[in-house]
């Protein structure tokens, strides 16, 4: 069968199992778009606003499924608006593949309209990226894709196409399905090894990272923990990935993490990593653990090897996939933990339950407060970054079935993609945004995206008329001199009404239940617009106390 190469891409995607692209439209792929025409119900093209937003979308696709996000954009400025999605993946270590129209091949290194060298540019950014030269070649470059963004660290491919190459004809046949590609398995002399290291400890801990635990992963991790007493915590923004309910579970170590935390951290003997890559917001600046050879005995457990060593020296690497290396973990070890995990238990617990009131016309301690209690487990949380974000990863249990698409990359504006891809993926589960004012800013136009593919989320924006955390850091490093981080807002609550949604500004927390139910409640979704005072820029320390401990290192 003869047909042009835009049609073979569509094809081999859907071969691969893609049923939904993100994307914005332009000349330069028109051919895929054509194909597409005729795919409804089998690849759907998620219409966005900007390039970036669809990104975000691809790269949320891909943290909340397990399966590649697609992206589709233009050449130039559709790339480079998208790079922000692909950065996100990357630190995020989920699978992508964004697809990006090109010059034809004939006009390749003239600097036409529009032209990049995505080789160049998305090289140091991505797992790989490449150009498809010649339309036989389309099956084979898209399998490769698919295959190095789901395998090792997972992560995302950047895909140029010609439009000479996407509108030349070919008989090459599609792909027929994607590869089955089984995980490493850890070997019996490195189970063994790990179980020695662990018997001999006085204060074990292990520390989970990656972005899709399964559910039988999850469970025999919590078993064993639980069975062997050894507290449990997450790396920054993973905390979706474990029971929060378990006795073991004890937080997440991220930016501004508890010193109930770093205590663990830094007074283990011996830690279990499993899937995490050991970045500067889980060391608090590398600082909780020597570089290269700590004190600490780690256990590196990792899908990829290039992850194993590349900052700390652990005394045994092992390069397996962490969910079959928990399977494979005997039921339980013995050792007298009790004491050290309890405590440990008991100050997570203590960070929420014993949070003081907010200053300020709504008080975010009472809105998490009454969220958990009416919420059930068919929830996804999303936020982009700044200081509000603490509501969402920390004044949340996080219990099976629930999760949390919150990047790592710390990019603001990832709230709003990511809770669009979600509620596209999972349409009965309940979505909810957190967004800062500033953050929402960045992509809130995604929610006309939302509105046209029938993606009913609910977006909270946190109003207190700043950028949070620079101005935290501003007061620290400067205070009393505010510049550049006071931001003039619109009226949120009526941005979503033009949108569609429901829109309501919530003035006092008294009135945030009832509003809450009526956008639970709004057909289309709903934005609710919470006055925050600035002063609330934590839940225990008040931007007057950070103001006053700048003043005081100044003095």
């Amino acid at each position: 069968m003869t047909r042009n190469g835009g049609e073979l891409v569509v094809e081999c995607l859907m071969a691969l199992g893609a049923t939904r692209a993100f994307g914005v439209p332009g000349e330069s792929y028109l051919a895929v778009l054509d194909a597409m025409h005729d795919t409804g119900g089998k690849l759907d093209f998620v219409l966005c606003r900007q390039e970036g937003g669809a990104a975000f979308m691809a790269a949320a696709h891909g943290k909340l499924t397990g399966s590649p996000g697609i992206c589709m954009v233009t050449r130039g400025p559709g790339a480079t608006n998208a790079s922000i999605g692909v950065h996100t993946a990357m630190q995020d270590s989920v699978p992508m593949i964004l697809l990006v129209g090109q010059v034809a091949t004939d006009m390749k290194e003239r600097e036409a309209f529009q032209e990049l060298d995505y080789r160049a540019v998305f090289g140091p950014m991505a797992k790989w990226a490449t150009e498809i030269e010649q339309v036989e070649r389309i099956p084979e470059i898209l399998s490769r894709a698919w295959i190095t963004a789901t395998t090792g660290r997972p992560g995302p491919v950047v895909v140029a196409l010609p439009e000479d190459v996407l509108m030349a004809q070919t008989d090459t046949p599609a792909l027929s399905g994607p590869a089955k590609v089984f995980p490493a398995e850890p070997s019996a002399d490195a189970m063994a090894e790990t179980m020695s290291l662990l018997q001999q400890a006085q204060r074990p801990l292990i520390v989970l990272g990656g972005a899709h635990w399964d559910g039988p992963s999850r469970a025999a991790l919590q078993g064993f923990a639980e069975a062997s007493d050894i507290p449990i915590i997450t790396s920054f923004r993973y905390q979706d990935q474990v029971d929060s309910a378990s006795p073991c579970f004890c937080g997440d170590a991220g930016v501004g993490m508890t010193a109930g935390v770093k205590a663990l951290l830094r007074d283990a003997d011996v830690i279990l990593a499993l899937g995490t890559r050991f970045g500067e917001n889980m060391t608090d600046g590398y600082t909780l653990l020597e570089v290269p050879e700590p004190r600490q005995k780690i256990i590196h457990v990792h899908g990829s090897d290039r992850e194993i060593g590349k900052v700390y020296q652990p005394v045994l690497g092992i390069h397996a996939d962490p969910g079959r290396f928990v399977q494979a973990l005997p039921a339980h070890v013995s050792g007298k933990w009790t004491a050290w995990r309890s405590e440990a238990r008991a100050a997570y617990l203590a960070f929420i339950d014993k949070a003081p009131a907010q200053p300020g016309p709504v008080d975010m301690v009472a809105v998490c407060r009454h969220m958990r209690e009416v919420l059930g487990t068919d929830l996804v949380l999303t936020n982009g970054a700044g200081n509000f974000t603490v509501w969402p990863t920390r004044f949340f249990r996080f219990r099976p079935g629930m999760r949390m698409l919150s990047p790592q990359s710390g990019a603001m504006g990832y709230g709003v993609p990511a809770a669009v891809a979600a509620k596209l993926a999972r349409p009965e589960s309940t979505v909810i945004c957190f967004a800062g004012d500033g953050d929402f800013q960045m992509t809130g136009q995604e929610l006309s995206a939302a509105r046209q593919a029938g993606a009913a989320v609910i977006v909270l924006v946190l109003n207190n008329g700043t950028y949070g955390t620079i101005r935290a850091h501003q007061e620290r490093e400067f205070p009393e001199r505010v510049s550049g981080t006071s931001i003039v807002n619109p009226d949120f609550a009526a941005l979503g009404r033009a949108y569609g949604l429901h829109g309501e500004r919530v003035s006092s927390t008294e009135d945030f239940a009832a509003a809450f139910e009526r956008a639970r409640a709004a057909p289309h979704g709903a934005v609710l617009e919470l006055e925050i005072a600035a002063e609330a820029l934590t839940p225990y320390r008040t931007l007057s106390d950070i103001r006053a401990g700048g003043l005081a290192a100044k003095a």
